[in-house]
């Protein structure tokens, strides 16, 4: 097995890993702070990544584009949370399950109704498009370098903003107590507004940076939006450093596992048996993960107040 490509796909998996934090950690927030199942994460996925290419199609600017994702999508949930999601914290969580589902389907006809069923494609700005040379005799994408260093300042930012600021500290006084901080008189409606515009925001910028690497398009986040789900429940449901480690896992585990399985059972098997087991095995591999870390520790890899 060549070590470039070894290497490669071990930097596939961080990129992927990234990408799957950026999802997670609003979805993690609005489950810790709200106590939320908001099956609607993923369609503010698809809205960065439409207000993304819209924008770079009309201005020519990839970095215009990314900009929009994130106030797009910031926008897009402070008005699901102010019109729908308000109605429903003290409501059973079949109830949010059912209300998020609805907020899919809306989302999804509406997207479909104003930019039609083909999909859109974003190029990958210049300065990126030139693969970049590491340690001298490797050659990787330059975009996937810019993936995974966003990734990194949105982690750091994050621990800022929970750990070190006064906005985080009402954040973690509002997922512990949330009677009692309302009644020290923090307003508990913006600050709900505020989690959930900024889980909403990371959700769409994940979805801006992905849509230069496959085609933007309709229900483009659903599958994504159960890889976060596993990451959340793997990391620990509430938990920002939780929500990095797991994305991290799954990140490596699925890129790894597609790219080493085949390789181990062709050993064994013809190399068309060992593709198809391999790739079988691979898809439910973090699954499998999930499955073994829920024995070991139920609460996930980090409790949620870390």
């Amino acid at each position: 097995m060549p070590l470039t490509l070894l290497f490669e796909q071990l930097l596939n998996s961080l990129q992927f890993g990234m990408m799957l934090f950026l999802m997670s950690a609003g979805l993690t927030l609005v489950f810790g702070v709200m106590g939320l199942i908001n099956l609607a994460h993923g369609v503010l996925y698809m809205v960065g990544a439409f207000a993304c290419a819209i924008v770079a199609s009309l201005t020519g600017s990839f970095w215009l584009g990314l900009v929009a994702s994130l106030i797009a999508a910031a926008m897009a949930g402070a008005l699901v949370e102010i019109g729908v999601i308000r109605k429903l914290y003290q409501r059973d969580h079949l109830d949010q399950v059912l209300a998020t589902y609805a907020l899919i389907l809306i989302f999804s006809e509406a997207t479909r109704w104003l930019f039609g069923s083909f999909p859109l494609y974003l190029d990958v700005p210049q300065i990126l498009a030139t693969p970049i040379n590491l340690f001298g005799w490797f050659y990787y994408s330059s975009y996937r370098l810019f993936i995974i260093f966003v990734g990194l300042v949105v982690a750091v930012g994050l621990y800022w903003l929970i750990v070190k600021t006064r906005l985080g500290m009402r954040i973690r006084a509002g997922a512990t107590d949330r009677e009692m901080i309302a009644a020290l008189g923090v307003d508990i409606r913006t600050l709900y507004t505020l989690v959930f515009a900024l889980g909403a925001g990371l959700a769409g910028l994940a979805g801006a940076l992905l849509g230069a690497l496959q085609s933007v398009e309709v229900g483009m986040g659903d599958s994504v939006l159960i890889l976060a789900f596993v990451v959340i429940v793997i990391g620990g449901i509430g938990s920002i450093k939780g929500a990095f480690i797991g994305a991290m896992l799954v990140g490596l585990v699925d890129t790894m596992g597609r790219f080493l399985l085949p390789e181990l059972l062709a050993l064994f098997l013809t190399p068309e048996s060992a593709a198809s087991i391999g790739g079988a095995l691979s898809s439910v591999a973090i699954y499998i993960l999930m499955a073994v870390i829920l024995v070991v520790k139920p609460k996930g890899l980090v409790s949620a107040n870390a």
